[in-house]
């Protein structure tokens, strides 16, 4: 395979922030268009591990604490314990559009009902609160405070017991949230970029380009955010506290879902275009291939066991999903 590792020690600041193309850095045209997974051709090698019955399915998270498997199929997420294979269903107001797992608590952002929902994954229980804005995503920054990125206000706000305490404005495409020690990431679908934000003041640092299409990012036990540009095809690393890129990586064939599996230090990448799964080994300096896997069909999203190293890969038209162990 074609190896590419650049790692960058500087980078362009991306410090702008108004809406008109000529004073805005992040905004290179003005019809900017998200990144999508590409269309998968159909399979022709059998997947590996075991396929299991599912609707389609846009995201997938998995729980640690109470081992569960969720899917999210439209505004029904389906609650999966592998080990029995025994389902639980529950019923969303409307469909998520980002889903978040820790110690037996799942928070799914709907933007379509302005609703942020935690999920109690041990009794299947569902509690709304209302988040006015389109939440497209939210995270737990401490006991009292939760941050949630908003798609129509194009904002990122910092909620202490349900109010307002600080917000970060004009971010065009906010669509994933990454909470690290010295703040929140927040990354920018439309700009395609990554943007530090601090929680206590919503005041924005200087962002960087995270490629030509960012679609999924994930933060690592180094600190790291590790990024996927499915347009570019890379699988991109940024060291924190400074924000630098430190890696680009070359993932020939429309790279999409990712998860990590901290236990192993290994990065899972779907390939929509091949239908394939990627592992990475990313302890080093550069990531290095692990294992190739065929998968089922459309496989846009994937979650990993750390404790067993089971990874879960989903199919976006109903193929299933897929359960592989290394």
């Amino acid at each position: 395979m074609r190896r590419l590792v650049i790692t960058c020690l500087t980078a362009t600041l991306l410090t702008g922030c108004g809406m008109d193309t000529a004073s805005d850095p992040l905004q290179v045209t003005d019809n900017l268009t998200a990144a999508t997974p590409a269309t998968a051709p159909p399979t022709t090698t059998p997947p590996a591990g075991t396929v299991r019955p599912a609707p389609p399915v846009q995201l997938a998270a998995f729980d640690s604490d109470t081992h569960t498997l969720v899917l999210a199929s439209g505004p029904n997420l389906i609650l999966t314990d592998p080990r029995t294979n025994t389902q639980r269903t529950v019923t969303l107001p409307s469909a998520p559009a980002d889903l978040h797992t820790e110690r037996g608590q799942l928070i799914a952002a709907l933007p379509d009902t302005n609703l942020v929902t935690r999920v109690d994954l041990r009794t299947a229980t569902a509690q709304s609160t209302p988040v006015p804005g389109g939440p497209v995503d939210a995270v737990d920054l401490d006991a009292n405070r939760m941050a949630v990125a908003l798609r129509d206000t194009a904002t990122v706000t910092v909620l202490q017991n349900g109010k307002p305490t600080a917000t970060a404005d004009k971010i065009q495409g906010p669509a994933q949230l990454l909470p690290a020690t010295d703040g929140i990431y927040v990354l920018d679908r439309l700009t395609t970029a990554l943007t530090p934000i601090n929680p206590t003041t919503g005041a924005k640092g200087a962002g960087l380009r995270a490629g030509q299409g960012a679609t999924n990012a994930i933060t690592d036990r180094y600190r790291r955010i590790i990024a996927i540009d499915t347009r570019g095809q890379e699988l991109v690393a940024f060291s924190t506290d400074p924000l630098v890129m430190k890696q680009r990586y070359p993932v020939p064939g429309a790279p999409y879902g990712l998860a990590y599996d901290p236990t192993r230090d290994l990065a899972w990448v779907t390939l929509t275009a091949t239908n394939q799964l990627v592992g990475y080994n990313i302890a080093g300096g550069e990531p290095q291939e692990r294992y190739r896997l065929p998968t089922i069909n459309q496989p846009n999203s994937v979650a990993v066991d750390p404790d067993s190293g089971e990874i879960y890969i989903a199919s976006a038209n109903g193929a299933g999903y897929q359960v592989v162990r290394v």
